[in-house]
C-alpha cells in the first residue's frame, strides 16, 4: 500500500518506520522549516529505530514537495502536535483525490474537524475519508536525525473514529496489519476527550515550573515530577474531563485505567502509577516552559475542554484554574487566542446529542 506521512517529528518518523517495516511504500513530508530529519532520511534511504520496535526500514521518498509526497497515496497520516493539523490541511487543500483516507494522529482535541475545515472539506464529505486517533501509538523520541527510540508501541487502548462515523470499521480494517489493536470509538469527541495529554502535561509542568527553569529540565518528568500532590491535581482535571464525557453520553476512561490497558502503567492510580510506569521510564522534562506541554496542551486542549464544558453545562474549575495559572506564568492569554474551540471547529451551536453523534 502507498502511504504518505505528513510530519517528520518523532511520532511521524516512528509511524513511517512501522508502516515501511510492514512492507508498505512510504513517503515522508514536512515543511521546509524542518529540514534536518527529512534530509537525513533521504540521505540514508530510510529510518533507524531502537526499542520496542527496531531495525532499519527503507523509505521510498522524503522531502518538502507536497505534490510529490501525495503521489498515488492511498492513506495519508497527519502526525504532529495540534498546531500542525491546520497547516497540513491547508497544504493539501485541493490536492486530495476521491477514495483517499486521511488519519489525524493524534486528534489533540478535534483534529479531524480542524483538518477538514483547513482542507476545504465539508464535515459530511465522504469522497475523502478522514479519521482521528485518541493518541499517538508510540511513546517515542528522536535520538538524532533519521533515528528514533520507541519506548513503547501500544498493545491496546488507542481509539479511532472516522468523520462521519460510519467509515470507522472500514478504516480500522485498512490499517489492521500495522495497528491490529486499534479500537473503534463512538465518535470523534470520544477520541478527542480520551486524549489525556492536556490533563497530565500542564499539571506536571506548572507544578515543576521553577525546577524546569532553574535546571533546564534536568530531571525525569514522570519519575521525579509527579509527587502525590501533583497526582491529585492530575486526578482533579481527569474527573472534569470524564464529567464532560458523561454529559455527552460518552465513556471516557480515567487516565491510569487507560494507561494500564495501553501498557504504559502498572498501577491504576495518580501517584506511583505515573512514577513507576514502564512506558514513562527515562523520559526527561522539557528544557523550558515555552514548550508544547503548555502551548499545545493548554492552548488547544484545556481551552477546548473548558469551552465544551460551558457549552453543555459542565463546570470545570480545575481545568479553568490551570488555564489561568498558565496564562499568568507564560504571559500569554490562551483563552483569548482561542486556538482550538467549539467555535473554531464549527460545532458551537450543537446540542449534547448532536455533539455525541459527530
Amino acid at each position: 500500500m502507498k502511504i504518505t506521512v505528513l510530519g517528520a517529528g518523532a511520532g511521524g518518523t516512528a509511524l513511517a518506520f512501522d508502516c515501511a517495516a510492514h512492507g508498505h511504500d512510504v513517503r515522508v513530508f514536512d515543511f521546509e522549516q524542518f529540514p534536518d530529519n527529512i534530509a537525513k532520511i533521504a540521505e540514508q534511504g530510510g529510518i533507524h529505530a531502537e526499542g520496542d520496535i527496531s531495525g532499519f526500514a527503507k523509505i521510498a521518498w522524503s522531502g518538502h514537495d507536497i505534490d510529490e509526497a501525495l503521489q498515488d497515496a492511498e492513506i495519508i497520516y497527519v502526525v504532529g502536535p495540534a498546531y500542525s493539523t491546520v497547516p497540513f490541511g491547508r497544504a493539501v487543500a485541493g490536492k486530495l483525490k476521491e477514495g483517499q483516507t486521511v488519519i489525524v494522529t493524534p486528534s489533540s482535541c478535534g483534529g479531524a474537524l480542524a483538518f477538514k475545515r483547513a482542507a476545504g472539506l465539508a464535515v459530511d464529505d465522504e469522497s475523502i475519508r478522514v479519521a482521528e486517533t485518541s493518541t499517538l501509538h508510540y511513546a517515542v523520541r528522536l535520538t538524532e536525525p533519521g533515528k528514533v527510540r520507541v519506548f513503547l508501541k501500544l498493545k491496546a487502548g488507542n481509539l479511532l473514529a472516522a468523520l462521519p462515523g460510519k467509515h470507522t470499521g472500514d478504516i480500522l480494517d485498512l490499517i489492521s496489519d500495522v495497528y491490529p489493536s486499534m479500537e473503534p470509538a463512538t465518535s470523534v469527541l470520544q477520541t478527542s476527550l480520551q486524549n489525556a495529554n492536556p490533563i497530565i502535561h500542564p499539571a506536571v509542568t506548572l507544578s515543576n515550573a521553577a525546577r524546569i527553569e532553574m535546571t533546564g529540565g534536568d530531571f525525569l518528568f514522570y519519575e521525579e515530577g509527579v509527587s502525590d500532590s501533583v497526582g491529585r491535581l492530575i486526578e482533579a482535571l481527569d474527573n472534569e474531563r470524564i464529567a464532560i464525557g458523561d454529559a455527552l453520553g460518552i465513556t471516557i476512561l480515567p487516565d491510569p485505567v487507560m494507561g494500564m490497558r495501553q501498557g504504559y502503567m502498572l498501577e491504576a492510580n495518580y501517584g506511583d502509577g505515573y512514577r513507576k510506569a514502564p512506558g514513562f521510564l527515562g523520559i526527561g522534562a522539557q528544557p523550558q516552559l515555552d514548550h508544547r506541554y503548555l502551548n499545545e496542551d493548554v492552548g488547544y486542549g484545556l481551552v477546548f475542554m473548558s469551552k465544551l464544558g460551558q457549552q453543555i453545562g459542565v463546570a470545570t474549575p480545575g481545568i479553568d484554574a490551570v488555564i489561568n495559572v498558565a496564562t499568568i506564568v507564560m504571559a500569554r492569554d490562551y483563552r483569548a487566542e482561542a486556538l482550538r474551540t467549539p467555535e473554531s471547529l464549527g460545532i458551537a451551536d450543537h446540542s449534547a446529542e448532536e455533539l455525541a453523534s459527530l
